[in-house]
């Protein structure tokens, strides 16, 4: 796919944005991302160009979710956009809609903006939590064609859902007028390499077994997948002709816990990391979630077992993505390197 007009990344500081870029400048793209404010511009130039050179061919304009200037000067001349930005709490807000709005509100902006301005096609980072999100106990392969349970998820998968969901019905509406292209990508936890020491959330789960912050694990399932192979999905849904219109969901695969704990007892134990491996018992996690808000957030899936359909996204995007291993490993290192554990 040949274009010259630069390719938009919304929220260019994100862990999954800075991967987006570096793979987009490495393939000859211009890129131009945006910021709610230039106060981290230096530190997204300096991390990016650690992995790739810059030169003139990155550009960053000031643009928040939660406002409406700046959309316009960010989508001018932009044929393809890549809406990367999104919240990603570690604890649920006091109140949904401080998550909800934003999350709605924002991928609506940036779609009408984008509509406005001519653009093809707009890639939309969604989630995994909006396809298998309050169905625990359902022991099934989830596809591209299930969705959340509203009514039995927290604020962050609601979020993410009713902000997917918006963006569909837009596409869809008679507002569409110029028939613009949608294409979602749906992975579940992002692990892989951290590129610098901003990125809490996402580290949280390999950083507390890392650090040895908690005695055990429980018998919980979790669908994973490298930063990179998120990345060169999103890329892969603008370039795809086919990808319009579709949802993919991009999972590497799917661990237990104790297998990601062993994982890195494997690698790190001799070099003095001690990494917890034993399984508690699923009651004992549930009286201890009583007294833990970070253990409270997973006693749902305690105990339920799944797998993550990445079929369409392997045979639609030509996908193929790192194992499992890598992931988890590679966010190790990577918080060992940026001295974060």
């Amino acid at each position: 796919m040949q274009t010259t007009s630069p390719i938009l990344v919304t929220g260019a500081s994100g862990f999954v944005a800075i991967h987006t870029i570096i793979q987009l400048l490495e393939q000859g793209y211009h890129v131009r991302g945006t910021l709610r404010t230039l106060s981290r511009e230096a530190e997204v130039r300096e991390t990016i160009s650690r992995y790739v050179q810059i030169n003139d061919r990155l550009e960053i304009l000031p643009a928040d979710l939660e406002q409406e200037s700046g959309w316009e000067e960010a989508m001018n001349g932009v044929e393809y956009v890549l809406h990367v930005a999104s919240p990603f709490p570690l604890f649920e807000p006091k109140h949904e809609d401080e998550l909800i709005v934003p999350a709605v509100q924002g991928t609506l902006r940036v779609l009408r903006a984008a509509h406005k301005a001519g653009v093809k096609r707009v890639v939309q980072v969604s989630s995994n939590a909006a396809i298998s999100s309050g169905h625990e106990g359902e022991n099934k392969t989830f596809t591209e064609d299930d969705w959340t349970d509203l009514g039995k998820v927290g604020a962050y998968a609601k979020s993410k859902t009713l902000a997917e969901r918006a963006a569909w019905d837009f596409i869809r509406s008679a507002e569409n007028t110029h028939k613009m292209e949608l294409a979602t990508i749906n992975p579940p936890l992002i692990l892989g390499p951290v590129p610098n020491k901003n990125f809490r959330t996402s580290v949280e789960l390999i950083r507390t077994y890392m650090l040895g912050q908690v005695p055990g694990v429980g018998r919980i399932k979790m669908g994973l997948v490298d930063v990179r192979d998120v990345a060169s999905a999103i890329i892969l849904a603008m370039q795809t002709p086919a990808a319009a219109g579709n949802r993919f969901l991009c999972s590497g695969g799917v661990l237990w816990i104790k297998e990601i704990a062993e994982i890195l007892q494997k690698e790190y134990a001799q070099r003095g990391y001690k990494i917890p491996t034993i399984q508690f018992p699923s009651f004992l996690i549930r009286l201890i979630a009583l007294f833990d808000k970070k253990i409270a957030i997973v006693t749902d899936s305690l105990d339920w077992d799944y797998e993550l359909s990445n079929e369409k996204t392997k045979r639609i995007l030509k996908w193929t993505p790192r194992s499992n291993e890598e992931a988890v490993l590679s966010m190790a290192e990577s918080l060992i390197t940026q001295g974060l554990v």
